[in-house]
This record gives structure tokens, sequence and C-alpha cells, in this order.
């Protein structure tokens, strides 16, 4: 049980790490609050935070419910899901931006932790899909709760990256975290491509 709970946990945490995409977020909060005073970034950093853990939960759950309710398996669900997230690692690794955030909102600067930063900077529809993969293939109590632990632990280390983000702009660079960012999206698209290959194994077993 405490193995299942700990391989759990430590693959979740590296698992959503990954999805957050915590390099190409922390290029973006650093130019969404370009001159805000460090109180206001601690703030919108908190409430960036919280609206992504949220969010996070509830999709974690609501998984097998709503493949019952609209009548698709988790399988079709992962291929789609999985080509998703592979288009999302592709936009990172060629051109260091997610597909849905090259159009980002003008937003005002009082509002920007929900919208864009939490959604879709942080979860965006290829994060939300695999989300909803990855919790709906947890069917233990101690998967269930390592998995929860590590989407926890995945939100909080994005938050520690976020504060640190002056210094990390300071020691790597803006070429330092694009490289990096294009580094995660070569790991996404082999997250992706994993989730695709089980849906389509798990289709043709059940024909």
């Amino acid at each position: 049980m405490l193995d299942l709970f700990f391989s759990s946990y430590i693959s979740g945490t590296i698992r959503f790490l990954f999805l957050l995409a915590p390099f190409f977020v922390v290029t973006m909060f650093l130019a969404l609050t370009r001159g805000l005073p460090a109180p206001e970034k601690a703030s919108i950093i908190r409430r960036s935070t919280l609206s992504a853990l949220i969010l996070g939960l509830v999709l974690f759950f609501v998984g097998p419910v709503l493949f019952k309710a609209i009548g698709i398996t988790l399988d079709s669900f992962r291929i789609g899901a999985g080509s998703l997230l592979f288009l999302t690692a592709i936009s990172l690794v060629t051109s260091g931006t997610r597909n849905h955030a090259t159009s980002l909102p003008n937003e005002d600067r009082d509002d920007i932790a929900v919208v864009p930063l939490a959604i879709p900077v942080m979860i965006g529809p290829a994060t939300i899909g695999a989300i909803l993969v990855y919790g709906a293939e947890l069917n233990r109590v101690p998967a269930v709760l390592g998995g929860l632990l590590g989407l926890v632990s995945s939100l909080v280390i994005m938050a520690v990256l976020l504060h640190l983000s002056g210094y990390l702009e300071r020691v790597l660079g803006k070429t330092g975290l694009n490289i990096l960012s294009k580094i995660s999206g070569l790991i996404l698209s082999a997250m992706a491509a994993e989730i695709v290959l089980t849906g389509i194994a798990g289709f043709m077993g059940s024909l």
C-alpha cells in the first residue's frame, strides 16, 4: 500500500509539474507582472496558484463521471487528450509558446491572476485533458491519494518558481528560460505519445 502511494506520489508530482510547463509559466509571469511591486506579485502568485489548484482538483475527480455522462471511453479520451497535448508540446519546442498563449488578451493588470495566468497559462486545454485522464486512471485509494498529493506538490513547486522568477531571469536570462521551456516541451511530447499509444492499445484490445 505504501509503495503504491509513494510511486503514485512521485510519478504524479513529476507528471503534473511538466504538464504545467513551469518555465513557460515563469516567462509569462515575468511579462505580465513587469514593473509591479513585490507585494502585488506575491498576491498574484497566491491567487493564481489557488485558482489552478481548485480547477485541478475538480478535473482530477470529475473524469469518470464526465466520460460516463457523454458516453465515451477512457481510451478514446486518451487519444484525443494526448493528441492535443502533443500539439502543445510542438508549439513549446518550436516557438517557446503554447498554442493558446500566443493570442492572450490584453488583461487589466489588476485581473491577471485567474485569467490569463491560472487559465490558460498554467492550466490550458491540453493540461485539462491530461489531468482528466490521469485522475481517471487511478482507481485504488493509495494511488488516488498519491496522485492527489502529487498535484498539490507540483503547484507548490510552481508557486516557489514564480516567487524565484526574478532570480531565475537574472541567472538564466530569457534565452535560458526559453531553452528550459523547449526541453519541457520535449518531455511533454513523450508524455503525449504515451497517453495516445495507451489509448490506442486499450481501444484495439476492446475490439
